[in-house]
Formats: C-alpha cells, structure tokens, sequence
C-alpha cells in the first residue's frame, strides 16, 4: 500500500513539511526549525455535519471525505460507529469522518438517495467515489477506502 502524506506548514517558521499520513499523531516537528507542529486541521474523530455546513465540511474539503449516514434509532448504525470512531484516528490526515444524522439533515439524505442506514459515501473532489450499505465488518470498509485513498 502506497503511502500518503501530508503537507503541513510550520507555525512558527511557515516552513513546509512532508509528514507520512500515519506520523501525523506522533508529535512532528519542523524539519527547519524543529518547533512542534499542529496538526489540528486533521480530525481524529467524527465530525458531524448537516445540511447548513455540508458543502464546506465534505464537498470543499481538501481530504476524501467519509460520510456516515445514520439516524439514532438505527441499530446497525450504532454497531458501526465504534469501528468509524476508530478508523477517524487511524486515517486522521488522510480522510475525514463525518456523521449526518438523516432524519435531522433530510435535505441532504434526499440529494444522495439515502435509502438506507447506515450508508457509507465515499467524497473525493466533492464527488461520491465509493457507496458502502448496511453495517459492513471493519475490514471490508478498510479494502474499499485503500482503492480511492
């Protein structure tokens, strides 16, 4: 598997640096002047989304963009929100995780056809890639982010 990595500007010199997607939680410091950089920009964790900020949170986002779209009600959404919980950290810097409630955000479940929950859309470039249905095992979720990320 190739490896992604990041381009993250220094605070304190503006200098750039090339950090490897999975080194973002490991504390990098500035190739020039070793000052401790912020990741910040990369959630580690779902970020929850609606209809308001969905077009600059997902589509205008610089990383694939994976949306959850659940409703609390749903049983299988909740088995799967550990495992997307999980995987925010582990591809922090490379994907974004983001959650949109589907009862409370209709406008765009309708605009994507959300049919049924849990619907996982795949966003790269502002376009849906990948659509994954039902409550799928962690791996399989992990083989089809690996073709587009």
């Amino acid at each position: 598997m190739t490896q992604n990595n990041v381009i993250v500007p220094c605070g304190e010199c503006g200098a750039k640096n090339r950090i490897p997607g999975n080194r973002l939680n490991d504390r990098p410091r500035c190739g020039k002047c070793h000052a401790p950089i912020s990741v910040a920009p990369f959630p580690d964790h779902p970020i929850e989304v609606a209809d308001r900020d969905f077009s600059r949170e997902v589509l205008a986002s610089s990383l694939p963009v994976l949306l959850d779209c659940w409703a609390p009600w749903c049983g299988p959404c909740k088995m799967i929100a550990p495992v997307l919980e999980q995987m925010a950290g582990e591809y922090a810097g490379r994907l974004k995780v983001a959650k949109l409630n589907v009862d409370e955000n209709p406008a765009t479940a309708s605009r994507y056809g959300i049919q049924s929950i849990p619907t996982l859309l795949l966003f790269k470039g502002g376009e849906v890639v990948d659509t994954l249905v039902g409550a799928l095992p962690r791996e399989e979720i992990a083989r089809r982010l690996a073709l587009h990320i």
